[in-house]
């Protein structure tokens, strides 16, 4: 163990390739399980912290173990890799500084889905930081690759997705007044085709970093959030339907990709 390289190629693609098998399982798993966050919570995971702590506790690891792997390597200042990180680093410090402190009403989020949330966000934090400041082919990024096809396309998706997230919470968080403990279909934007345009947003967005970045680590992160997040849309789906019946149903909304599914 004590011989163990963590940014060795052989460790690094390891990691990968588990996260994309668990990722299938992931996905599996969940058509069964709800995580009990939001509006699917459920006392039935046990103690939990209030919605805005709960999410800068899961959410900022990922800020600072991202700063760290770009602050300790040797390729820390060559500038593509740096501009991927700072995409990255933006993303989470909006996630972990920001949304939290939006966030109306009392919700609360046990502290498994944090715990949880903070392994996966170490991990996805690894294949990104890893491949971007250790593991990748030292001629992989040179600063050409700023104006490169992929990175133009990757990028115009990544912040297209970001955007959808960010205008689908807008949406979300205004759907009560004051003092309203009461559910309502969201509206607008791309909540006209599928019931969670947020998580839509998001998938986007990381699929937008996995072009822009080119990489195995990208990719196995976009994989994992339409894994982690297509089910829970789903369920959401569900119970929409459930509360609002006929009403939504009507919307024909699909779940989380606009007319696929």
């Amino acid at each position: 163990m004590s011989d163990l390289n963590f940014f060795a190629p052989d460790f690094y693609y390891t990691v990968v390739g588990t996260m994309l098998v668990l990722a299938v399982v992931v996905f599996v798993a969940l058509q069964r399980v709800s995580a009990g966050y939001g509006m699917m919570y459920s006392k039935k995971w046990g103690p939990s912290v209030g919605n805005r702590l709960g999410w800068v506790l899961m959410e900022s690891p990922v800020f600072f173990a991202m700063l760290l792997f770009w602050l300790l390597s040797p390729r820390g200042w060559e500038p593509a890799p740096m501009v991927m990180a700072i995409f990255f680093l933006f993303h989470y410090f909006q996630r972990s500084f920001i949304f939290p402190f939006k966030i109306k009403g009392k919700s609360r989020m046990p502290l498994a889905i944090v715990a949880m949330g903070i392994i996966f966000n170490l991990v996805n934090s690894y294949m990104i930081g890893g491949w971007l400041f250790y593991v990748s082919p030292q001629d992989m990024y040179p600063v050409s690759w700023l104006w490169s096809p992929l990175f133009i396309l990757g990028t115009v998706i990544f912040f297209a997705g970001m955007a959808i997230n960010w205008h689908s919470d807008h949406i979300i968080r205004n759907l009560r007044k004051p003092g309203d403990t009461r559910h309502y279909i969201p509206r607008g934007g791309f909540y006209r085709y599928v019931t969670s345009a947020n998580y839509f947003g998001e998938f986007v967005e990381w699929t937008g970093y996995a072009i822009l970045t080119w990489s195995v680590g990208g990719l196995a992160f976009a994989v994992w959030t339409f894994a982690n997040l297509a089910p829970r849309a789903r369920k959401l789906h569900a119970r929409y339907e459930e509360e609002f019946g006929d009403e939504y149903r009507q919307l024909k909304r699909k779940y989380i990709l606009p007319f696929l599914y």
